[in-house]
């Protein structure tokens, strides 16, 4: 059954908060503790492992019980960016209007339970785009260079992906333009990857086996080698029927070529001044949320719930891997995905409403849609005009 953009959005902004707030409480735990803390995370309701700690051992945040973090809160921002400005956009607008949302804009931050501005939540790459633009003056386009690289413009970008629908080049294409005044590198390829993931879910009739094809056609590097590498290992494993075990185990070797990460995530003091490739600029390297988020899509034949789920039980990045899946299948398969009992604990716990807040931007994206299909016909019918054959008397 067709759906409409409205439906879309409100399953990709759902499919964001859903894989945000049931992947935070395991964040950073591998597969092997999550599995003998929790079994297997399939709801909202589950306590963060860090919770029983003393308040300044977790930052004074709370998470859990569908708290959502600065994944959904900057998908959020973006989203109210493109309804302020109602067009496309690239580097100045980081520079300008993400600055603003970031550094000028006070919120509700459900983990710091108090409002504040988002930079007081965000993690350094991110708080990264206020240094470079408001302090220290650079070029837009420049903005990302030097930065930590990691999944966080990738993690927020799926809005680019709505504005571009059924476009996957163009959403690309912004996608790399905006985040440019915050990431470099295979963080930034990430981002314009996942962006036109989300413009290829939006076309009609599309499946998983069409966004993963499409992305590949498109994406550069070493980001575009892991997703392929991921890709053939989950066709394979789907073939064999493997199970959730074993499909960890075996993506996590393939992403190894690709990520030095591994399982230790947390930054600690034995690690200063430690050498690792890890967050440098590489061409060989990828981030490993997309490329994973992706592989668990296709291994479930884009299941909705069963993808996000597989992902965040798969540890590590756990809440960036929810978001990337669930903001793909979301919009591919609209908002017949919505639980509603799901949907009001996020709402109740972040005080927010999805609905209005998708709908608003279901608005503002078909504006700069219709305002694309029209100025697309005005270019058309001048090209036309200049292939007039010329008239000899």
């Amino acid at each position: 059954m067709p759906k409409n953009l409205r439906g879309r959005v409100r399953g990709l902004l759902h499919g964001v908060a859903l894989g945000d707030s049931l992947g935070a409480p395991v964040e950073k735990l591998s597969a092997a503790q999550i599995k003998e803390r929790y079994g297997r995370v399939t709801s909202l309701m589950t306590r963060w492992h860090k919770m029983d700690l003393p308040p300044e051992q977790r930052n004074h945040r709370v998470r859990g019980d569908g708290i959502i973090t600065d994944d959904t809160l900057m998908t959020l921002a973006l989203m109210d960016i493109y309804a302020d400005v109602g067009r496309h956009l690239d580097a100045w607008d980081m520079a300008d209007s993400m600055v603003r949302q970031i550094a000028w804009t006070p919120r509700w931050v459900p983990e710091l339970q108090r409002e504040a501005m988002l930079i007081d939540r965000l993690f350094y790459p991110e708080k990264w785009i206020f240094q470079r633009h408001q302090l220290a003056n650079c070029d837009p386009r420049q903005g990302g260079i030097g930065n930590m690289v990691n999944c966080g413009a990738a993690m927020y970008i799926a809005p680019v992906g709505v504005v571009n629908a059924a476009d996957p080049k163009a959403a690309y294409d912004e996608a790399i333009a905006f985040a440019s005044g915050h990431q470099e590198s295979y963080g930034l390829e990430a981002a314009g990857a996942m962006a036109a993931a989300v413009a290829a879910a939006l076309l009609p009739d599309g499946n998983i086996e069409a966004i993963v094809n499409t992305v590949l056609d498109l994406t550069k590097d070493g980001t575009r080698a892991a997703i392929a590498d991921i890709a053939e290992t989950a066709r394979e494993l789907r073939r064999a029927g493997a199970d959730h075990s074993a499909a960890c185990d075996a993506f996590h070797v393939r992403i190894a070529r690709y990520s030095v990460m591994g399982d230790d995530l947390n930054h600690m003091p034995e690690k200063v001044g430690r050498l690792t490739d890890a967050y440098r600029p590489s061409r060989l390297q990828a981030i490993e949320e997309l490329p994973l988020a992706l592989g668990f899509c296709l291994l479930n034949d884009g299941d909705f719930h069963r993808s996000i789920e597989d992902g965040i039980n798969s540890g590590r990045d756990t809440d960036s891997i929810g978001v990337m899946a669930g903001a793909i299948l979301g919009a591919l398969h609209g908002e017949d995905v919505i639980k509603p009992s799901d949907l009001a604990q996020i709402d109740a716990a972040n005080r927010l409403d999805l609905t209005l807040a998708a709908d608003a931007f279901a608005v503002a994206a078909g504006n700069i849609l219709t305002a694309d299909r029209i100025a697309a016909a005005d270019r058309d019918a001048a090209r036309a005009a200049l292939m007039t054959p010329i008239m000899v008397s």
